[in-house]
């Protein structure tokens, strides 16, 4: 066999790969949205009814499941879960991850508080002033996040650990942005329905609306830390810091009439600080990774 005919057979065989890979891709995202919806429905009303930690950890897991169930029906195997660190640059994306949301919140809120367009509170039952919030931030960051990571994992295992990776190798036009989109809208239902973020009165449309741009925007910074390591650890750490930081110690000593406009998940000098934060992510080169690299004991 000549030289240009062998290369020629390569190449064929490469493209049949790649087309094989995007139609399997494919059916898995199909099969994933499928799934996620039939999964998310119950446990999202059982959540709304029950109130409790059990519906929300149901909910949560619903994309995970999902994500099970695709794998099982196409028979794809688990290896690219990527439930395995890689070396040094995963472990600064650890700390990267738990960081991150003390930083939005500390920028974001800071100047909310300082500005007056909300106010600083210690809600009932909790000492009053920055000593004891400074203990509640590091009780959150520390076992609010270890905690947290039981329900981040189930999230993640669906969101980072198949959705995006598959709507990469479908050749879907900016995967980040679809996934995140996806991500938002899997909210939505609660938001609607008066179960999340309108406990603080404001505008459910509006908010509606925030948390969309929101959440797409966070979302290539979960991206970053999931495909620049190859490993999912990194996200799962900062879901679980995000909603601790965020949820358990930043919002409930937040109070004011505008509040909800401008802090909290939805709040736009939130916004504000996670578009500059992608920013910051996105100024250095990064890599497309479904598992983490393997190291050799000299790096």
């Amino acid at each position: 066999m000549a030289p240009g005919q062998r290369e020629d057979q390569l190449v064929g065989a490469s493209v049949l790969e790649q087309g094989e890979r995007r139609r399997i891709a494919r059916r898995g995202v199909g099969i994933f949205l499928i799934a996620l919806i039939a999964l998310s429905a119950p446990a999202m009303a059982f959540a709304v009814i029950a109130k409790n930690d059990i519906g929300v950890l149901l909910l949560m897991w619903a994309p995970g499941l999902a994500a099970l169930i695709a794998r099982l029906i196409l028979h794809e195997g688990f290896a690219d879960i990527s439930l395995r660190l890689g070396g040094r640059r995963s472990w600064w994306a650890l700390l990267i991850g738990l960081g991150y949301p003390v930083a939005i919140a500390v920028a974001a809120y800071g100047v909310g508080w300082a500005s007056g367009l909300a106010q600083f509170t210690s809600p009932a039952g909790s000492s009053s002033g920055w000593v004891s919030f400074g203990g509640e931030l590091l009780v959150g960051v520390g076992l609010g996040t270890a905690v947290g990571l039981v329900f981040a994992l189930g999230e993640e295992l669906g969101w980072r650990g198949y959705l995006l990776t598959r709507l990469i190798d479908a050749e879907v036009p900016q995967p980040i942005l679809v996934s995140g989109l996806i991500w938002a809208a899997w909210h939505l239902p609660l938001i609607i329905g008066g179960s999340y973020l309108t406990g603080n009165g404001g505008s459910v449309p509006v908010i509606a609306l925030l948390f969309v741009v929101q959440v797409t925007v966070v979302s290539y910074v979960f991206a970053r830390l999931r495909l620049d390591t190859g490993s999912i650890w990194p996200v799962v750490v900062l879901h679980a810091s995000w909603n601790s930081v965020i949820q358990s110690v930043f919002d409930p000593h937040t109070t004011g009439s505008h509040a909800w406009l401008w802090l909290g998940e939805q709040g736009v000098l939130t916004l504000a600080a996670n578009v500059i934060g992608v920013l910051i992510l996105y100024r250095w080169p990064g890599r497309l990774l479904r598992q983490p690299p393997t190291y050799s004991p000299a790096r």
